[in-house]
C-alpha cells in the first residue's frame, strides 16, 4: 500500500529538514529495522532496550529507504544524507501513528478488545476468542501464544508479548479485510509503555490482576501499575456501538478501583464467589482437568465449565463470559463454546506416555507459579516434581519470589536455566537457590541445581514414580530459548515427548 507520505500520519510538529514538506515522497512500507528496509520504504529510527535505531541509518538507506525520521540530528552526518530527512520529537510515537495510517485505521472498522494483568492475559484472550466464534462470528486474536485471522493461526515475525506497532497495524488491516468483526488484543505494560498499541482504537479494556513484575523496565511497582492504566485512561470516545467504551474490571483483585479512577469508560465488573460484582461465578467445583460453575449476570444465572483446572481459570473464564455479555452475545453459544474450547497451548498442559502426570505450565511468575501449585496440589496423589528457572535481563526480586514459593510448595524441583540472555545462567540459579535455603530447603534432598534444561527434565522425568505429578515451569508454549550466545529453536513439550520415548518405550 503506497501512499505519500505527506498525508500519512499526524507528524507532531514534525519538520523535514533537508527537502520541502510538499516534496516528501510515495512510501511503499513502514519500517523500524534497518534490515526489513527494501526500495522506497521509510524508515523510522527507534531507540531499542539495546540498538538504537539512529545507528544504522546508513544500513536504511543502502537498502533502499526514500524517507527517514529520526529523533534530532546530532549524532548523523547530513551531508551524507540525500533522502528527505524529518525530525520529531518521540519516534516511536510517530511510528505508531504511520503505522496505522498506513495502514487505513484498520481498527476503526472493528470492535477492539484489549486485555491486561500481570496473569491470565493469553488465557483469558485465547477464552474469549473461542467463546465468540461459538457465536458465529469472524474474530481476530493477537497473543503471547499465538496470532489468529478468523480461525487462523498465522506466523509472528518475532518473539514479543507485544509486537511493533507496523506489526500490529499489518495484521489489523489483514483481520479488517479478512471480515473480522472482533479483535482480541493482548495488552502488556511494554506494549502499552512503547506507543506500540496506540491508534487500536480500542473499544473495550479487560484488566485480569496486578502483581509486582518487570520492576526491572518499570523501576516501580506505581509505574508499573500506571503503565497497564494507559489501556483504560486511552479508552476512545467516539465508537461503533453507543454503550462503548467499557471497563471490565476484575473486583477480586484490590486495584480494580485505580483503574476504574482512571477511566471515563463505563464500569463493569466481575468476580468469582463475590456478589458485589456485576457478574459472577459460584457454586464452583474442580476437577483435575477442568472446573464447573454457575454463572450470574444481572438477568440470568447458567451453568458453565472451562476445560482447564484450578480458580485462576474460573477467574479467567468468567472474564471471557463478561466480554460476550457486555457484546450481547448469545449466553448458552457462549457458555457451550467455552466447554468445548480445545487445551491452550503451554497452559496447564498435559503430556502423556509417562507412569504419572506431566504438566508444562507457562507459569514464569511468583503469584502463577503460587496458583499453580496449590491447584495441583489438590489432585497430586504423591510428590509435586517442578522444573523451573528465572528469565534473564528481569527484576531479580522475581528470582527471590519464584524461590520461596517453590520451596514452600513443591516436594523436590530441579532449578535450571529459563532465558538466561546475557546473563550468566549459574548466578541466576545461586540467587533462586538462595531464596530456597533461606526458606529452610536443603540442597541434593529438595533441590537440585542443572543449568542445561534438557537435562534438568529428563532428571526430573527419571525420578518420578506413579502418583507423582512433574510440572515443567516458565516457557509454556514458546518456541525458543534465549541464551548469552544466541537464540535457540526449543520446546518444552517436544522434549518432554522425546524423553518420554527414550525412557519409557
Amino acid at each position: 500500500m503506497s501512499k505519500r507520505v505527506s498525508n500519512v500520519g499526524d507528524w507532531r510538529n514534525g519538520l523535514p529538514v533537508n527537502v520541502d514538506r510538499d516534496a516528501l515522497p510515495v512510501i511503499k512500507e513502514v519500517q523500524h529495522d534497518s534490515r526489513e528496509v527494501s526500495e522506497g520504504d521509510l524508515f523510522i529510527c527507534i531507540k531499542g532496550m539495546q540498538l538504537d535505531g539512529h545507528d544504522f541509518v546508513d544500513q536504511a538507506i543502502a537498502n533502499g529507504a526514500s524517507v527517514l525520521i529520526v529523533e534530532g540530528t546530532a549524532n548523523l552526518d547530513l551531508d551524507k544524507i540525500k533522502i528527505p530527512l524529518i525530525v520529531v520529537e518521540n519516534t516511536r510515537s510517530i511510528l505508531a501513528d504511520i503505522a496505522a495510517a498506513h495502514e487505513g485505521y484498520p481498527g476503526k472498522e472493528m470492535t477492539v478488545i484489549g486485555i491486561t494483568g500481570t496473569d491470565g492475559k493469553s488465557t483469558t484472550a485465547y477464552l474469549t476468542t473461542a467463546a465468540l466464534e461459538g457465536c458465529g462470528v469472524k474474530v481476530g486474536l493477537l497473543s503471547t501464544i499465538e496470532t489468529r485471522i478468523a480461525g487462523k493461526t498465522v506466523a509472528v515475525p518475532k518473539r514479543l508479548t507485544t509486537q511493533e506497532s507496523p506489526v500490529i497495524q499489518k495484521f489489523l488491516r489483514q483481520m479488517a479485510n479478512a471480515g473480522c468483526e472482533y479483535v482480541i488484543i493482548e495488552a502488556t505494560s511494554h506494549g502499552l509503555s512503547l506507543n506500540r498499541l496506540d491508534n487500536c482504537f480500542f473499544d473495550i479494556a479487560l484488566f485480569t490482576n496486578l502483581s509486582k513484575d518487570h520492576l526491572d523496565f518499570h523501576g516501580t511497582f506505581q509505574n508499573y501499575k500506571l503503565a497497564k492504566s494507559r489501556l483504560f485512561s486511552k479508552l476512545e470516545s467516539t465508537h461503533k456501538k453507543s454503550k462503548f467504551p467499557i471497563a471490565i474490571l476484575n473486583r477480586d483483585d484490590e486495584n480494580w478501583v485505580y483503574f476504574a479512577d482512571n477511566t471515563n469508560a463505563n464500569v463493569i465488573t466481575y468476580g468469582v464467589s463475590n456478589v458485589k460484582a456485576d457478574i459472577f461465578a459460584n457454586e464452583i467445583v474442580q476437577w483435575s482437568d477442568s472446573s464447573t460453575f454457575m454463572l450470574s449476570t444481572d438477568t440470568e444465572l447458567i451453568e458453565a465449565s472451562v476445560p482447564l483446572p484450578g480458580i485462576f481459570n474460573v477467574a479467567n473464564a468468567t472474564a471471557a463470559l463478561t466480554i460476550g455479555v457486555v457484546l450481547d452475545m448469545d449466553i448458552e453459544n457462549l457458555t457451550s463454546a467455552l466447554a468445548q474450547c480445545h487445551e491452550i497451548p503451554g497452559r496447564m498442559e498435559n503430556i502423556v506416555g509417562a507412569p504419572f502426570e506431566i504438566i508444562v505450565d507457562y507459569a514464569h511468575t511468583p503469584k502463577a507459579m503460587d496458583l499453580v501449585l496449590n491447584t495441583l496440589r489438590s489432585t497430586v496423589e504423591k510428590r509435586i516434581i517442578v522444573v523451573f528457572g528465572c528469565a534473564g535481563e528481569r527484576s531479580s526480586d522475581r528470582r527471590k519470589d519464584l524461590g520461596e514459593v517453590v520451596s514452600r510448595l513443591a516436594d523436590f524441583s530441579f532449578i535450571t536455566e529459563e532465558d538466561s540472555r546475557s546473563e550468566d545462567t549459574d548466578t541466576i540459579i545461586a540467587e533462586i537457590a538462595e531464596a530456597m535455603i533461606f526458606q529452610g530447603s536443603v540442597e541434593e534432598q529438595d533441590f537440585v541445581r542443572i543449568g542445561n534444561r534438557e537435562e534438568a527434565i529428563n532428571s526430573a522425568l527419571k525420578i518420578a514414580n506413579p502418583g507423582d505429578l512433574v510440572l515443567i515451569a516458565g516457557k509454556g508454549h514458546e518456541q525458543s530459548i534465549e541464551r548469552s550466545d544466541g537464540v535457540y529453536g526449543w520446546d518444552d513439550r517436544k522434549i518432554v515427548k522425546k524423553k518420554i520415548s527414550e525412557i519409557f518405550q
